[in-house]
């Protein structure tokens, strides 16, 4: 790989966008090229970056961010202006939401014509359309620019919260010309992008005494926590406290799944039962029923760690606030912590363990069931027990249904592992994840998608085969959104909202484009498949034939659904 940067006696935009990005350890591109763009993405392969060429700009985006959640550098998107640039748009506003760092990269128009609106090619204020949805936004206007541009770029995506933040590059930047060496001197390197910050002792002290006078207390870990990979210290805490602790789905394999202090299979109890909260890297937003209401049950407080001061009382009041990134944070908790001071009570404990023994029981029963044609748990408990053979696998997950019971029934025992739809809940993420996971760590990677969520983003299983990365996609096909058994109630010939074709093959697209396709209508067969795929290495499709009427609507966000709200009344 080339990884020098150019010192010829004069260097164009082009290269000395190359030479930021290498500058700053930056050797992969997301993307899709087309005018502005393309010699841009030549060049850059060219002189040693790695550019994986996507066949939709929003997946490009997908992957750059979850490349930036799995590596705490910005994952990079390349796209072409106007149409391309919004394409990305999704990804990035995606990115921001769930706090991951990236950066989008656009050609654009001039901006003296975009400002008269003289209908340029393409014509678009990019600048001002990013600004609502990312981080931060920027123009580079000249190539003497580059270099500060792009610092500011990369620190503004990795320090503080994380996010996504817009590049504008307008076409005649990248043909500007400049003396190497002026150019190589307006390069730097960024010092301290992502500087600790240090939580202040009193916050940490009223944190320790209201958790060390708990009686009923509980720890819930989000993505922030699993982002932070403050592994080890967050380890630390729970096991030294004692103290139960609950997962986000994102922070599953912080610890494993199977740890003795998991309340997973009992989460409904500890969230209403529990008297003192504390929130690790997780908002109380949309996924924790925002802090209120039936979900919480008793009067609780809540000791909320977050890097953003502007997160504490988002929805409830918070009674001990610690302000900081979490690895110090919990450094700092760990250091006051007098676990013989606590007042943990141990009915609590008591408790919790019948009711995830009780539960979890149950789960090993349901998952034995052997129905024809399969249905989510028997379909699920296959790829389960193949999956804890590989702990190193990472998990792409989506869908309604299938991203609902998966969160509960695969077990993840290795921190960042399971990639999901995260604080949005949106569906498309999974072969932008899966690709972008893939080819970030070399690990192999199995993506367990609803067959509506497969759909926004099907096409790139080329792009998984063009790059031979090892990705095994695992469609639960039951012929439609949520399921597949509604009718046109005018009888017509149009099939209804809910419904795909009957029967679909989904394999066949996999082998299409030179890939591995398998059909499997029962656990013992989807088992195989996946055990084979994995062991080969090559993409693989597997169409997992499920119960066209398993599934509910909406998955299990019965309180989203109006349908569903308005039956209960």
């Amino acid at each position: 790989m080339n990884n020098e940067i150019s010192t010829a006696p004069t260097i164009d935009g082009f290269n000395q966008v190359i030479n930021a990005l290498k500058q700053h350890n930056l050797f992969t591109i997301f993307g899709l090229v087309g005018i502005p763009i393309t010699d841009l993405a030549r060049q850059a392969q060219a002189k040693g970056i790695r550019f994986i060429g996507f066949r939709h700009e929003q997946h490009a985006g997908n992957a750059a961010a979850i490349a930036g959640y799995l590596t705490q550098k910005p994952g990079i998107c390349l796209t072409v202006s106007a149409p391309g640039f919004l394409n990305g748009l999704t990804a990035l506003a995606n990115a921001t939401t769930n706090c991951f760092p990236m950066i989008l990269i656009s050609g654009s128009s001039e901006r003296e014509i975009v400002d008269l609106q003289q209908g340029d090619y393409e014509e678009m204020d990019q600048l001002n359309a990013a600004k609502p949805y990312a981080k931060a936004s920027f123009r580079i206007n000249h190539i003497e620019d580059i270099g500060i541009g792009f610092a500011r770029a990369i620190r503004a995506a990795v320090s503080g919260r994380p996010g996504g933040v817009y590049l504008d590059l307008p076409a005649k930047l990248l043909s500007q010309t400049m003396d190497a060496q002026a150019a190589q001197a307006s390069l730097f390197h960024l010092v301290d992008p992502v500087p600790r910050q240090i939580p202040a002792p009193d916050a940490i002290d009223r944190a320790l005494a209201l958790l060390q006078q708990a009686k009923r207390p509980l720890i819930i870990l989000g993505k922030g926590a699993a982002y932070a990979q403050a592994d080890v210290a967050i380890r630390e805490l729970i096991e030294k406290s004692h103290i139960p602790y609950l997962p986000m789905s994102m922070a599953k394999g912080l610890l494993p799944d199977t740890h003795a202090q998991s309340a997973s299979a009992a989460r409904s109890y500890v969230l209403a039962e529990a008297d003192v909260v504390l929130l690790i890297g997780a908002r109380l937003n949309w996924l924790l029923s925002h802090g209120k209401g039936k979900t919480w049950g008793k009067p609780k407080q809540f000791i909320q760690i977050d890097i953003s001061p502007s997160e504490i009382d988002s929805n409830v009041a918070i009674a001990a606030p610690v302000i900081g990134d979490v690895g110090s944070c919990v450094d700092a908790l760990l250091r006051g912590l007098k676990p013989q001071n606590f007042s943990q009570s141990p009915e609590w404990v008591q408790s919790i363990n019948e009711r995830k023994e009780k539960n979890l029981s149950k789960m090993a029963q349901t998952l034995t069931l052997n129905p024809s044609p399969m249905n989510f748990h028997s379909a699920l408990g296959a790829i389960k027990n193949v999956l804890n053979k590989r702990p190193d696998i990472l998990v792409v997950n989506e869908g309604a249904n299938t991203l609902d019971f998966a969160r509960s029934i695969i077990d993840m025992h290795q921190p960042r592992k399971r990639l999901d739809s995260g604080t949005w809940g949106i569906m498309g993420i999974g072969m932008g994840y899966a690709i972008g996971a893939a080819v970030t760590t070399g690990l192999p990677v199995v993506a367990i998608e609803g067959d509506s969520a497969f759909g926004f983003s099907g096409m790139e299983v080329e792009t998984i085969c063009r790059y031979e990365l090892p990705i095994v996609v695992i469609i639960f096909n039951n012929n439609g959104v949520y399921n597949g058994t509604d009718v046109n109630p005018t009888g017509g010939k149009d099939v209804a909202p809910t419904v795909f074709v009957k029967g679909a093959r989904y394999d066949k697209m996999m082998e299409a484009f030179g890939g591995i396709g398998c059909h499997a209508t029962t656990p013992q067969e989807l088992t195989e498949g996946l055990e084979k795929a994995i062991a080969s290495g090559k993409p693989t499709l597997i169409n997992a034939v499920i119960d066209e009427a398993a599934g509910t609507e909406s998955g299990r966000l019965t309180t989203l659904n109006p349908k569903t709200a308005a039956a209960k009344k």
